[in-house]
């Protein structure tokens, strides 16, 4: 399986997703959920905020190229219609269950 290219986060959101863990109470796998971050990332930004080496974090990542941002919002566009799809199905097989 062919992996999506790394998000790329300002800097302004990293603060804030971190603030958001340690001002709100909230665990880190909340907040990741609440912002649609994958839980490892948001635990790292918390360690590199704690020795305050936040800013630095993603100083090194090229931008992504057009074709490769598009190429995820496909994938997610179409991972999200598999999902409808699926559940459309699981809906007309109950409803024709119910309707025998």
């Amino acid at each position: 399986m062919e992996r999506l290219p790394r998000g790329i986060y300002s800097p302004e959101f990293r603060e804030q997703a971190v603030r958001l863990h340690e001002t709100e109470g909230l665990t880190i796998p909340e907040v990741a959920k609440r912002l649609s971050l994958p839980p490892g990332t948001l635990k790292n930004w918390v360690y590199a905020g704690r020795q305050g080496k936040l800013a630095s974090v993603g100083k090194n990542q090229k931008p992504l190229t057009e074709l490769e941002m598009e190429l995820a919002r496909v994938k997610r566009e179409l991972a999200e219609v598999k999902m409808e799809r699926d559940l459309l199905k699981k809906a007309a097989a109950d409803f024709a269950k119910e309707s025998r």
